[in-house]
């Protein structure tokens, strides 16, 4: 989408739809200024019918009016945000994709979004322009009619109208910023979307390579012989089953300041099984259908790294793949065989659908032995999950509280909500075995737990931070920006956390600048055969 500012009276404004987001009780007397123009120039016709229609500006409501020729624009969108008391910018977002949504349905190509007055300007334009592109996504690769509709109007342009003050240098960058998340995502989205005989683990090593060569980015990929090497013996025994070779994936940003470049590095680690039918121990047909989407952790890692290599962070950030399928086969791993890890942990399998954490224990020990100064692993993990937090929390687990508080906070910026879960010493008798170091998977009771604790095994005093992402990764109806389907979380919070502790660090280099001692000024020479004046 092309996004600017506009400022000036609405009624001028040129779009096809005029779209003024309302907190509940903005519909009555002392309405907003920018509703307040719409509604002299529909000769106060605006809020009574809104009001006759039982619009108050509650959360989700819509109401839609033609303009009749008495606005630049064809139609007036009125969007609830609900209570102002209860507002975050990821409400603007939410109510922002909707009115993409309904551009769409009304094959509108160009509209004026009024942002709300008496809020953070940065916050909401990032939170406006990130849901109209977030909303406006379609994956219909597939569909016949999409294909006949190729030409059909989209939303492509957009004018910002401030309640207050006007456009600076801050908030176009802001602007662009939003739209290279918004778009990184839309790209997971994608690659999450696509079916299974598309994305398969060498598809997916050739678009992680396509992404970073186009952005600036080194990239290696390694096929069987190269995890053979590594003794990977978890993630190779969940790849036998497979006809689809696996793809060991590695994607660095170094910072070209060679000061930079020697800092610790972030290393953010994506679950990728294209996937997974639960192996020998095969899941049941209704549980398979959305497999395709078990890679859903690394195509968020991929987005990010997108981002970051626009963003160009003082340190360097890392992203570890190992991508594969699980499938049942002559070849395929079985229940009771015990596997050798790179870190030399032995494991006993008691359920071959617990084969995520198997190929994240061997990726995040390779991870480890980069020496980062933080991990993140994102992964569509457990079912237990989901059963604990629902469809929209990401489960957040780790014993680096410093960590792990700078992920959630992150993460609440970004507007991806998280909810911290235990990694509890209790739970580790789940994952005992008599012959072994340990099992794949223990009981049935906090299993979102024991496969957090499985990883903790190969983290070795690397701060870490899992997040479990089963519930979120793919959304069960149209809601907001989101459409059935893939949702692309996790780039959001990932760039919010690389962006913050860039911030962090310039801000200290530029302390340590200002406070070195200033070098004393050297003395005068005399002039060569006289003296020195003082």
């Amino acid at each position: 989408m092309n996004f600017s500012f506009f400022s000036g009276e609405l009624a001028r404004a040129s779009g096809e739809m005029l779209v003024i987001p309302l907190f509940e009780g903005e519909t009555g007397e002392g309405s907003p200024g920018l509703l307040a123009q719409a509604h002299a120039a529909l000769e106060a016709r605006l809020l009574p019918a809104a009001t006759q229609e039982g619009f108050k500006g509650k959360s989700e409501q819509t109401f839609v009016m033609h303009t009749l020729g008495k606005l630049e624009a064809e139609r007036v969108l009125l969007l609830g945000l609900g209570a102002r008391a209860r507002f975050t910018p990821e409400v603007l977002r939410l109510t922002a994709g909707r009115a993409a949504k309904t551009a769409q349905r009304l094959k509108v190509r160009s509209l004026v979004f009024a942002l709300p007055g008496g809020l953070d300007a940065s916050a909401t334009v990032r939170a406006a322009v990130e849901g109209l592109e977030l909303g406006a996504y379609r994956f219909e690769t597939y569909k016949s009619s999409a294909r006949e509709e190729k030409n059909a109007p989209r939303l492509t342009t957009v004018k910002l109208a401030l309640a207050e003050g006007e456009k600076t240098k801050e908030l176009e960058q802001t602007v662009a910023l939003a739209q290279r998340v918004a778009e990184a995502t839309n790209w997971a989205r994608d690659l999450i979307n696509e079916p299974p005989n598309v994305i398969n683990p060498e598809r997916l090593a050739r678009a992680a390579q396509e992404m970073a060569r186009q952005s600036g980015l080194k990239a290696s990929v390694g096929g069987r012989k190269e995890i053979e090497r590594l003794k990977m013996g978890m993630f190779l025994a969940v790849a036998r089953g497979s006809v689809n070779e696996p793809q060991l994936i590695h994607i660095e940003y170094t910072p070209k300041n060679a000061r930079h470049a020697k800092q610790a590095p972030v290393a953010l680690v994506g679950k990728a099984i294209t996937f997974d039918s639960g192996g020998l121990s095969l899941k049941p047909t209704d549980s398979m259908v959305d497999m395709k989407t078990d890679m859903a952790g690394s195509a968020a890692v991929l987005g990010a790294m997108k981002v970051i290599a626009a963003m160009k962070p003082p340190f360097p950030v890392h992203a570890f793949i190992g991508a594969c399928e699980n499938m049942p086969s002559g070849t395929s791993y079985r229940p009771s065989d015990v596997l050798v890890s790179r870190s030399g942990k032995t494991v006993e399998v008691t359920n071959t659908d617990a084969e995520g954490r198997l190929v994240l224990g061997d990726i995040i020990t390779w991870a480890t032995e980069h020496k980062p100064a933080a991990l993140i692993d994102l992964a569509t993990l457990t079912g237990a999950c989901m059963v604990a937090l629902g469809h929209y929390l990401t489960g957040a687990f780790g014993d680096h509280d410093a960590t792990v508080n700078e992920v959630l906070e992150s993460a609440r910026a970004a507007g991806e909500e998280m909810w911290r879960m235990p990694v509890t010493e209790l739970q580790k008798d789940a994952l005992r075995s008599e012959i072994a170091d340990m099992k794949n998977s223990g009981e049935r009771w906090g299993g979102a737990t024991n496969a957090a604790l499985f990883l903790k095994e190969f983290v070795g005093d690397t701060p870490w931070v899992h997040l479990d992402i089963a519930g979120p990764s793919v959304s069960p109806k149209e809601r907001g920006y989101n459409g059935k389907g893939a949702t692309g979380v996790g780039v959001r919070t990932l760039v919010e956390f690389v962006r913050r502790r860039a911030a962090q660090l310039e801000g200290s280099e530029a302390t340590e600048a200002a406070s070195a001692p200033t070098a004393p000024a050297p003395k005068a020479r005399p002039a060569r055969g006289g003296r020195a004046r003082s």
